[in-house]
């Protein structure tokens, strides 16, 4: 059995989705709160339901009593903890709360991953973990970097826990660094989505930095492939932390022309010379270790991805003009 936490997150959902697939049987665990629309995460849960070899508990992961309860008697190979409150611009409204759910969730997570000696302890990082270092493309093994988000923090606070817990309990932890995943069943808060929200509101959107940004946008199935090969890999050492990304940075505006590409309407904006607190103006994934550890071959560009959201976003939202 494989547990899933998060498992009705955007990545959390589709990764699960794979795992089915694949004819796994999924313990899945989410809290299921109300950071964006309930709506979106219950229609990922009503489809994952469908399947028999899907099981749903909601618990919260802070609760480590009931953690113990429903992992007393089950045999479970790997956990792959994607439960996480996402966001750099929530992290600095609500810093205590980025922490308690990211760090005090983590280290129960990886504690009971201790005590059954699970095989293997998947966990979700993040390119914000990087900060704002002038080093491109981003590599793993650079110690100059140091987070300016309490998200970037509390990600790489994570990787510290793991790697101690590697270190002392012997246990096989890898780390994946995610860069700007998007795509269908996507997060509403990530620009993408906002601004398609916008879109066919016909609302402004804010374009910061005058739209001098770039972004390492993944595709999510690119993402879904990589942990699945994650999975079945043999890595030797006891913890690792490996870039996912697409290795290409997109400007800014290329995801705007995309998405007035593939919905035939025209954005009205909003520029500004100021980049919000935590935020970077670019990110930059080195794939190399990604490459060499599990034959990471990201196969979608922005372009693609970008018509397949359309294409979900109209479907899901009704939007037929």
């Amino acid at each position: 059995m494989i547990v899933v936490t998060g498992c009705v997150g955007f990545i959390g959902y589709h990764l699960t989705q794979k795992l089915l697939s694949k004819k796994k049987i999924v313990l899945g665990i989410d809290k299921i709160d109300n950071y964006y629309d309930k709506k979106l995460k219950l229609s990922r849960l009503k489809i994952l339901k469908k399947n028999k070899n899907f099981i749903f508990s909601k618990i919260d992961l802070n609760n480590m009593q009931r953690l113990h309860k429903q992992f007393k008697k089950k045999k479970i190979s790997t956990i792959i903890h994607l439960a996480a409150q996402p966001g750099v611009r929530i992290s600095i409204k609500r810093p205590h709360n980025t922490l308690y759910q990211n760090i005090n969730a983590f280290i129960n997570i990886i504690e009971i991953a201790r005590i059954l000696s699970v095989k293997k302890f998947i966990y979700a990082s993040s390119s914000s973990v990087y900060g704002d270092t002038k080093k491109y493309p981003f590599i793993e093994n650079d110690k100059n970097n140091f987070p300016i988000s309490v998200y970037g923090v509390s990600k790489l606070c994570n990787e510290h826990i793991a790697e101690t817990y590697s270190k002392n309990f012997k246990l096989k932890a890898i780390g994946l660094r995610f860069f700007t995943v998007y795509g269908p069943y996507g997060r509403p808060d990530m620009a993408y989505f906002s601004f398609t929200k916008n879109l066919f509101q016909n609302k402004k959107i804010k374009v910061f930095n005058k739209g001098k940004m770039l972004r390492d946008f993944t595709y999510i199935d690119d993402i879904t492939n990589g942990i699945y090969k994650i999975l079945n890999k043999n890595i030797k050492v006891f913890h690792s932390v490996i870039n996912l990304g697409k290795g290409r940075p997109d400007n800014l505006f290329d995801l705007i022309n995309y998405l007035q590409k593939y919905s035939n309407k025209k954005f009205k904006f909003n520029f500004t010379t100021s980049i919000p607190k935590g935020d970077i103006k670019k990110t930059y994934a080195s794939v190399a270790k990604a490459k060499k550890t599990m034959d990471w071959n990201p196969k979608i560009n922005l372009n693609e991805g970008i018509s397949n959201f359309l294409k979900w976003y109209r479907m899901f939202y009704g939007k037929k003009n």
